[in-house]
């Protein structure tokens, strides 16, 4: 239970605070007066906040069940805005030369839409995209309408992917194809000669820098990407012999996608630097520093170098960004290049928010304890009361792992037949109140001792919530990583429960047992008690960076549904897509069977029921309609 003093009254600052929504949320999302989250699609513009409650209520009578994706095309707006003026303002701080170009990796998130959206809006900023592959590349060049943006190239390259982006050369496009491995050099030549286009060239250097947190193996030497030093500079001599050093435009590097110390940027900046002044001692054109991705994402809020987290803004971002290159390359008189940077995650990543209801819930609660034990009953049972009666802050160590050793024992003595079922279940239910007076008394303590870890995810409900982590939040079940969770309406109450999540799938690793607090992670969700007959809500917010593109078909839970709004400058909202999700046909269909195969059967099997008596003509009619809507209805549970 989570209860406050009862002179103190609950609050929608209290609120904020328990799930720090104005921490993580980057002026983007709040909580009303009334008790429900807003987003502000313009970046703490609180005359344009819009409940989420009732972009619901739009979503539901537009037919459309829980649970959705819901994309905010004005926060991905911001987001592109953001970064660029940023990176305007230090050149203009700093009196850099050079310029800045963004690029967005297509496999962030790869949907059409986001595409559409990051190249319609990113273009009056000359905002490119990259390419990891020939589906990417084909993407990138049938929605790249900007011949001042970069497509820049990586990834393994086949003879057609070179191709591809050297026809795109030749159309105009701004299309660097980046070295990863030095058998590419060849290929890229011998294609060049053939179609008789000159190409831009980048190459990829592994850097000795290494940053922090899930993605460190993306950097250091023996990262699987790029070339060593020594590779650089054969391709370096190739290209002299060839005589085409001249298209040798761009050097690119990538440290992790998520890198939450602002230090780890700093020295792979200076390293990039040293190799990028050494190419063009050597006589390359160059011109253009791709820094790669890494510009992280604040998850939690605590503004540290924790693993989701960043202990920088974007504004300190670029500026650290622009005075280390030009600290760097003026000392050999150096011209500033233009900086590219792949920020795909701090793009994308608050652009989309997962809703979903609840669904049933699991409570942690305790039987009543008789007023005496019945005669002849265990020791070790008598023993669990003692402890139980005589707990207190001083023993609650001992008593604590009393209570843990008795109930081995009983729990042994049962299965040899010593215990009978109802005195082992008076046992368990003494042990469970020996937990829960342990916990209560932990709030007390100033140091919690590391033998109560877990004891709050023990005692907590379970919340059995309508979607798939693996297909919605597969970072969560892979790597741990931790997203903002929280309800998103009755913030005005006190929430009395703590909670983990469970989805609906049939798999004990499909739930969500860590949740996102200012100074580490936390066990549990505070959440409120459900109501008879009223749904119950709760966002997963920060969920546009991979998590679409990276979910699997776990139990055949296919795509959510996906709603995209837009705000106007009145602060009014429009509907302005509506991507239904998977069916059931769909997801089938994904995994190799044939739906008209399958109907066939069906028929033959409930025609076989027929002739058998087990059913009549009518019931069979039923019974196919029944797998008819089966089949098209919505992988997810449905009202």
């Amino acid at each position: 239970m989570i209860k406050k003093e009862s002179l103190e009254r609950w609050t929608i600052e209290d609120a904020a605070d328990i799930y720090g929504i104005r921490n993580w949320g980057a002026g983007y999302f709040d909580i009303s007066s009334d008790g429900n989250v807003v987003f502000l699609p313009c970046r703490k513009d609180e005359k344009k906040s819009i409940s989420l409650t009732e972009i619901i209520e739009g979503i539901k009578a537009r037919g459309l069940d829980m649970p959705v994706l819901l994309r905010v095309g004005n926060i991905l707006d911001s987001q592109i805005s953001l970064l660029h003026e940023s990176f305007r303002s230090a050149i203009s701080k700093f009196s850099y030369k050079g310029e800045y170009r963004g690029v967005y990796p297509i496999k962030v998130n790869q949907q059409q839409q986001v595409l559409e959206e990051v190249t319609r809006f990113g273009r009056k900023y000359h905002h490119g995209l990259e390419a990891g592959s020939k589906a990417e590349l084909i993407a990138a060049i049938s929605l790249l309408h900007d011949p001042d943006a970069c497509l820049i190239c990586n990834g393994y390259k086949d003879e057609e992917f070179i191709d591809l982006a050297l026809y795109a050369t030749k159309m105009g496009y701004k299309c660097f194809i980046v070295l990863e491995m030095p058998g590419e050099l060849d290929m890229l030549l011998e294609r060049s000669e053939k179609l008789g286009i000159a190409p831009l060239l980048g190459v990829r250097v592994k850097l000795a820098s290494r940053a922090g947190g899930h993605w460190t193996e993306s950097g250091g030497d023996r990262s699987i990407f790029g070339l060593t030093i020594s590779e650089l500079v054969d391709v370096i001599d190739k290209l002299k012999m060839k005589n085409m050093l001249d298209r040798l435009m761009l050097l690119h590097y990538h440290l992790g996608s998520q890198i939450p110390n602002i230090r780890d940027i700093r020295s792979a900046v200076v390293e990039a630097c040293r190799v990028y002044s050494g190419i063009v001692q050597e006589g390359a054109a160059m011109g253009y520093l791709d820094l790669g991705g890494g510009l992280a994402v604040d998850y939690d809020g605590s503004q540290t170098n924790y693993v989701n987290s960043r202990n920088y803004t974007v504004d300190e971002y670029c500026a650290d960004i622009i005075e280390t290159v030009i600290s760097t390359l003026d000392e050999n008189q150096i011209p500033h290049p233009t900086i590219v940077t792949e920020s795909g995650r701090a793009t994308v990543a608050y652009y989309s928010v997962l809703l979903f209801n609840v669904l049933d819930v699991s409570r942690f609660e305790t039987r009543v304890l008789p007023d005496s034990l019945p005669e002849g009953i265990n020791e070790n049972v008598i023993n669990l009361l003692d402890a139980y009666k005589s707990i207190n802050l001083k023993n609650l160590r001992e008593c604590y792992n009393d209570a843990i050793f008795y109930r081995d024992e009983i729990r042994q003595l049962f299965k040899h037949g010593d215990v009978s079922l109802r005195d082992r279940a008076l046992a368990e239910n003494i042990f469970w109140h020996i937990m829960v007076a342990v916990s209560k008394n932990t709030q007390n303590m100033k140091t919690i001792p590391h033998d109560f870890d877990g004891l709050d995810a023990a005692l907590a409900d379970t919340y059995y919530c309508n979607f798939s982590v693996f297909q919605s939040l597969p970072d969560s079940w892979a790597i741990g990583h931790v997203f903002p969770i929280m309800p998103i309406h009755r913030l005005n109450e006190q929430p009395s429960r703590k909670a983990i999540i469970a989805d609906i799938t049939c798999d004990c690793d499909g739930k969500i047992d860590k949740f996102i607090d200012a100074h580490n992670v936390r066990n549990t969700l505070p959440v409120h008690n459900l109501k008879a007959d009223d749904e119950y809500y709760l966002g997963a917010f920060l969920v546009g960076a991979y998590q679409e593109t990276l979910g699997d078909l776990h139990n055949l839970l296919g795509d959510t549904n996906v709603v995209t709004i837009r705000v106007d400058e009145n602060g009014d909202y429009f509907f302005v897509g509506e991507l239904e999700g998977d069916s059931v046909s769909d997801v089938l269909t994904y995994v190799e069977y044939d739906i008209k195969a399958m109907k066939t059967r069906l028929r033959e099997s409930a025609e076989d029921a027929v002739r058998k008596k087990r059913i009549s003509v009518n019931e069979r009619a039923e019974i196919l309609k029944a797998f008819e809507d089966g089949l098209n209805g919505y992988t997810y549970f449905e009202r």
